[in-house]
């Protein structure tokens, strides 16, 4: 599973240097080194094994096409995503206009989410976890869960 948090940094070239902790993870469960980086809100970018977002579109194809859900999701992922292969080096080239509206460049927090990646302008991320602090719905959420 993908878990914790390791700093990387996105270069001029706007690659993610994929963290060491990770890489050997996604080589190792997810072969091959083909991934879909995209973003439901353009604020982070998240990085798919592209079986992990095959098994998502299977999904989302199951159901109906004027599901307005569906078509928002989709609009969004299409417009912020791309399909990429991370070089001999580790590196992911994150999707220009997604770059530009995540604020990736430098710096950049990269989360494990169990199945895929997010990464975070740093700054960005802090400011996001300040603005939506944990509350106790979430906490009973979570206690309903048997968590």
């Amino acid at each position: 599973m993908l878990r914790g948090n390791y700093p990387a940094r996105v270069d001029e070239k706007g690659r993610l240097k994929v963290p060491t902790e990770f890489r050997a993870y996604l080589d190792q469960a997810f072969p091959g080194g083909k991934f879909y980086i995209t973003s439901f809100d353009g604020l982070n970018a998240r990085v798919y094994p592209m079986t992990e977002w095959e098994r998502l579109e299977e999904k989302l194809a199951a159901l109906p096409t004027m599901n307005p859900t569906k078509q928002k999701l989709l609009s969004r992922t299409n417009y912020y995503g791309q399909v990429v292969e991370m070089d001999a080096q580790g590196r992911l080239l994150i999707p220009p206009v997604l770059r530009e509206s995540a604020q990736m460049r430098g710096d950049v927090a990269v989360l494990g989410y169990l199945r895929y990646l997010e990464v975070w302008n740093e700054e960005r991320l802090v400011n996001e976890m300040k603005a939506s602090p944990f509350t106790d719905a979430d906490k009973q959420t979570l206690a309903d869960l048997g968590i």
